[in-house]
């Protein structure tokens, strides 16, 4: 059977990368070693370096980068040491240092972060920061038509902006615990992600009803309430944030891989409304919200007023982690995205270099018209939600359906990483995709980072839809793609 070249070409690619990679980890403990020989540092004889203050914003800002990749340590200030149990995690080279919860900062973790802008600007001495990043990526498919549910790379065989987002915030000081402090948080964020970020109410036209591949997204945008007297710290968020559970984010750098997994790309993804976050010990913490609903502005027809509650329990060693959450409860009657979604993940530590992240759900909408068969069905769909395919002669009826994940994590060095993703979807009734089948997919990534700035993130996926043909636009069971990432933080 003779091959398209083009595939021949991603193949050639994907080798190349992950074998630059693999040579990259095999050699990290011989540069480790040769890095504490006695030889004279090759700067040694250089002059000094001009001070921060004889240089121009654009000269800052070129030698963070500078240093960055050099090696040289950009932060002169080291940040307060974190109150609770100490993270688990070196961040980098995985997106985080702690195991994550939603809905509310690291209640006791410092803000240690340095970005190169604020640094440019003002020495990054001000508690108001703004940074963000640049992410294009470029994928090469099986697929000819449409990637889906593959995310967020459903655009098959191309070059594309994927993200490029400005954050303005201020984080809270939840490591004292003397008084009151606060923050807040805004996002600008522009790319083809906004597909899968888009709420209902926010500017969501381009999506819905011009169904732009580029659009805008203010993805969150809320204020921190900082109460250090309330057991060992409460956190009050007010106004749209990320949707709580789960192992991953919209966010680029947030995320382990460059795609997400089958079960990330089908349940909530922000809410609108208020969510407390109490820290009772070092060990367990405790989460009770309301919102508008999932992916709904306040001011839509679709809002329905729905419950967030959530349990987190971190062992005394920090090696284990349990976080569970019944997310967006009401009614769940059906509307734009109104999921009753149980969640539960669990992180665990095997040693220093390795762990793993795993997630399952369940989730269901209630009355939602049938489009299986060829009789119209006087009910519609909303734009943007599927109907479902229900039993012959049914008008509506329950759609659910439920998934499991499990990212396993190697930090070879502290810029160099592997992750393997396996995933399965049931869609039972087909309303979250399109199709009535199960999936799979497996996913082998490799991150390394230049610096603490710019991140490459290489993987080959393989899917497959199991009970019907599903993927490009219900053609092929099977899809296999070699896709990149490169994030370039400013």
């Amino acid at each position: 059977m003779q091959v398209n070249r083009k595939y021949k070409l991603a193949c050639c690619a994907a080798i190349a990368a992950l074998c630059f990679l693999i040579g990259e980890a095999s050699g990290s403990a011989q540069s480790a070693a040769n890095s504490n020989t006695d030889e004279p540092s090759a700067s040694a004889s250089m002059p000094d370096a001009p001070s921060a203050t004889q240089l121009n914003f654009f000269e800052r800002w070129g030698k963070f980068y500078s240093d960055d990749w050099g090696g040289k340590n950009v932060s002169s200030n080291p940040a307060p040491q974190k109150r609770g149990i100490p993270a688990p995690l070196n961040s980098p080279p995985f997106p985080n240092s702690d195991w994550t919860y939603g809905g509310s900062q690291d209640i006791g973790a410092p803000d240690g972060n340095v970005y190169p802008l604020m640094n440019a600007i003002n020495g990054a001495k001000n508690r108001t920061k703004i940074y963000g990043w640049i992410e294009p990526g470029l994928n090469f498919s099986t697929s000819s038509k449409n990637n889906f549910p593959d995310s967020y790379t459903i655009f098959p065989n191309r070059l594309q902006l994927d993200q490029a987002v400005i954050y303005i915030e201020r984080l809270a000081d939840t490591v004292q615990t003397k008084h009151f402090d606060w923050g807040y948080h805004i996002t600008a964020f522009y790319g083809t992600d906004y597909r899968f970020t888009t709420a209902k109410g926010y500017l969501s036209q381009q999506l819905l009803k011009f169904n732009r591949q580029y659009g805008f997204d203010p993805v969150m945008e809320y204020v921190d309430l900082y109460f250090p007297h309330v057991a060992q710290g409460m956190d009050v968020r007010i106004g749209r944030f990320i949707s709580v559970p789960g192992i991953e984010a919209q966010l680029a750098p947030n995320n382990y891989m460059f795609t997400h997994s089958l079960l990330y790309t089908i349940d909530p993804f922000t809410d609108t409304g208020l969510m407390s976050t109490i820290k009772l010990n070092k060990q367990w913490l405790v989460q009770a919200g309301v919102s508008s609903g999932h992916d709904v502005a306040p001011w839509t027809d679709d809002r329905k007023l729905s419950g967030h509650l959530c349990l987190n329990y971190t062992t005394a060693s920090g090696n284990d982690n349990l976080y569970g959450c019944a997310n967006g409860i009401n009614d769940g009657k059906y509307a734009y995205n109104n999921l009753q979604h149980y969640d539960l993940t669990w992180y665990h530590k095997f040693n220093k270099s390795w762990h793993s992240a795993t997630e399952a759900w369940y989730m269901y909408e209630r009355d939602v018209p049938n489009v299986a068969g060829n009789v119209a069905n006087p009910i519609p769909t909303e734009t943007g939600a599927n109907g479902a395919f229900c039993q012959p002669g049914e008008l509506r009826c329950t759609a659910p359906e439920y998934a499991i994940v499990n990212y396993l994590q190697k930090e070879f060095n502290p810029h160099l990483f592997m992750s393997f993703r396996s995933d399965f979807l049931d869609d039972k009734k087909g309303q979250r995709t399109g199709y009535a089948t199960k999936y799979s997919e497996n996913t082998l990534m490799f991150g390394k980072w230049i610096g603490n700035t710019v991140l490459f993130r290489p993987e080959i996926r393989f899917d497959r839809s199991w009970d019907m043909k599903a993927y490009n636009n219900g053609k092929n069971n099977n899809q296999f793609t070699f896709a990149a990432d490169l994030i370039y933080k400013f």
